[in-house]
């Protein structure tokens, strides 16, 4: 019963101790690269699954052996892709290297965006906060709704005909 809190100031103070060394712990986590340099994750999107590996370097990036502006035509396809660096502020520091199998255009370049993002903080464990901030860690669950038997697509009928 020694432990017991009185007021709210005590309160306020335990709960600061309580949590700084948990902050400490976040911020001093190990950069996780291999013999090369370079950090590797895996992106999800869809149906869209990216292998990715950056490096440090002039900011080059390449899919499936192809220039981003080649593989990736669409100029918002490409901002999706350069958008972790922008959060992160490291525009122009990596190289990227990426292999994606499955899905669309648009699904696949959510893939190594997502595949970025995670490469980026296990390079950068200090970058983790900003991504997080901005929702870049989370893989994004939502895919296709499978056709239902007796339906014409997932959930819409085929034409009612009174006669």
């Amino acid at each position: 019963m020694a432990d017991q809190v009185n007021s709210l100031e005590e309160l306020g103070a335990v709960v600061e101790g309580a949590s700084a060394p948990v902050a400490a712990e976040i911020v001093n986590a190990e950069p996780v690269r291999d013999e090369l340099g370079r950090s590797y994750a895996t992106g999800k999107r869809k149906d869209a699954v990216a292998r990715v590996w950056i490096k440090p370097g002039s900011g080059k990036v390449t899919v499936n052996g192809k220039e981003m502006d080649k593989y990736f035509a669409r100029p918002v396809l490409q901002m999706i892709l350069r958008q972790p660096f922008s959060i992160a502020g490291v525009e122009g520091q990596f190289d990227v290297q990426a292999t994606v199998k499955g899905g669309g255009l648009s699904g696949q370049a959510g893939a190594v965006k997502h595949g970025i993002s995670k490469a980026l903080q296990l390079y950068d464990p200090s970058l983790r906060s900003a991504l997080k901030a901005a929702g870049f860690l989370t893989r994004d669950s939502r895919v296709v709704e499978r056709k239902k038997y007796g339906k014409r697509k997932a959930r819409r009928s085929f034409q009612f005909s009174k006669r």
